[in-house]
């Protein structure tokens, strides 16, 4: 088996989904000025909604909408909190996390009468798509087809947030509550509806994210199964500078080290070291951006 080779970058496109799609909804909630630590809570709800959806009706379509209203929930109750009360919102998402975290392990056993994970060799997780007239081309078909349908939205998902920051009057809107919330509230702009919006589309990207994650990739639930995915998203969103191409490629760096780590342990080497890999990365990732997250944080309550 070779270390690098084509089937590496397929499985990296699989594996950033959840990390892209988490980090969109990061930067939604980033360009309206609210640093959103929850990421990792909504996507964990998000993975094991999908798989309580697809258990009671059978049908993806409706898993992947249950998961993602349910993050919508979290969402929610994440705006409340932080627009409504005031609350400090890196306090509110640590809770969010936690109360996503005891949730779900709670309700595993709650639901299905089991703990650590649950399986179901009769469930059906999502479907790979064969793109006609190109799963047959050396290479790109390999690379590009082949893939679940969420992997494909993921992509759409970052050209559309692109669009709708710099094409659309609500985009310029959201960016300028982001940059200046006093300004924009004196020229009658509804900084708390924007607010509210944003982060109600973060809750609905993270839960297509954790549906991607439980039936997309392993078609199970395990507790706390989003390993730091969410906590990665947010750096790829720094890194990416919340600029949606910019999180696209962030985004794949993290990929490319979760694919490679476990391509890494088919050679033998230990999985301790392999998993850490993308972990090792978002460490040295934060120490190149500790001044770029000090000086957003200054500004941010320089505007509050």
């Amino acid at each position: 088996m070779e270390l690098l080779d084509w089937s590496l970058v397929s499985s990296t496109i699989r594996m950033v989904t959840p990390i892209l799609l988490a980090a969109l909804g990061g930067a939604l909630c980033a360009r309206v000025g609210i640093f959103n630590v929850g990421l990792e809570g909504m996507v964990l709800v998000g993975a094991f909604s999908a798989i309580v959806g697809n258990h009671f009706t059978g049908n993806l379509f409706l898993a992947i909408l249950i998961a993602a209203l349910t993050s919508v929930l979290f969402s929610l109750l994440f705006a409340y909190m932080t627009i409504k009360l005031k609350a400090n919102e890196i306090v509110v998402g640590v809770a969010i996390n936690f109360l996503a975290l005891g949730l779900t392990t709670f309700a595993l056993r709650a639901i299905f009468g089991v703990k650590g994970a649950v399986y179901d060799k009769d469930m059906a997780g999502l479907p790979k798509w064969d793109i006609p007239g190109l799963q047959h081309i050396p290479v790109v078909g390999e690379v590009v087809s082949g893939h679940s349908p969420l992997v494909y939205l993921a992509f759409v998902a970052a050209i559309a947030l692109y669009l709708f920051f710099y094409k659309t009057v609500t985009g310029f809107r959201v960016l300028a509550v982001g940059s200046n919330p006093v300004a924009a509230r004196s020229l009658g702009l509804k900084v708390a509806g924007l607010q509210v919006l944003a982060i109600v589309m973060c809750g609905a990207l993270c839960g297509i994210a954790g549906a991607q994650l439980s039936l997309g990739q392993v078609t199970m639930f395990s507790e706390g199964m989003t390993a730091g995915r969410g906590f990665i998203a947010l750096v790829a969103m720094m890194m990416g500078q919340s600029h949606p191409l910019g999180i696209l490629a962030s985004s794949f760096l993290f990929g490319l080290m979760d694919a490679l780590s476990i391509r890494l342990q088919g050679f033998s080497l230990p999985t301790q070291f392999t998993s850490m890999l993308p972990y090792l990365l978002t460490v040295v990732a934060m120490f190149f951006l500790k001044d770029r997250m000090q000086a957003g944080s200054n500004n941010q309550q320089s505007t509050r």
